[in-house]
């Protein structure tokens, strides 16, 4: 972890908001000049803080109207077969998420798909016939209540 200041904090809130502020943008946001900015954000971005900028689209104007999560259980337990399952989410486009759990699933995903015959088809010609899964179990979602990338800075603040 690096140390961040209240500049830092003001500038990652903002940035977060609009990853497309200019450097003078930023300045008025949060105080400071255009170069001191333009320094800060450099620092922020070579120590990884800041690891990248892209666009957010707009899945559902784009046709991808399903969203599901898929509870994975593996066959066995073993650095080879987790290493398959890994390699396998890797591959997967349609996969936006995937997280080792504890508790009784191995693996929870997050897909994001454009209909009903798409959750099929990768629940049962993608997951289910792959060596390393003993158990596929999903749920659809039916309402998005909240959506956010964003990290809570002021937890950061003292």
């Amino acid at each position: 972890m690096i140390p961040v200041d209240a500049f830092d904090l003001k500038m990652l809130a903002a940035l977060q908001d609009d990853g497309r502020l200019t450097n003078q943008e930023l300045a008025e946001l949060v105080g400071l000049s255009a170069s001191q900015c333009s320094r800060r954000r450099m620092r922020l971005e070579e120590e990884k803080v800041i690891s990248g900028y892209h666009a957010d689209l707009a899945g559902e104007v784009l046709g991808f109207g399903l969203i599901a999560f898929i509870h994975i259980t593996l066959a066995t337990h073993s650095p080879d077969n987790a290493k398959r399952f890994r390699e396998l989410v890797s591959r997967v486009d349609d996969i936006q998420e995937a997280y080792s759990l504890t508790g009784d699933a191995d693996y929870l995903l997050k897909v994001i798909l454009r209909d009903l015959k798409s959750l099929s088809d990768i629940v049962n010609n993608v997951l289910m016939p792959h060596q390393s899964v003993a158990h596929v179990r999903s749920s659809i979602v039916l309402d998005r209540l909240k959506e956010s990338a964003k990290l809570p800075l002021s937890a950061l603040q003292a």
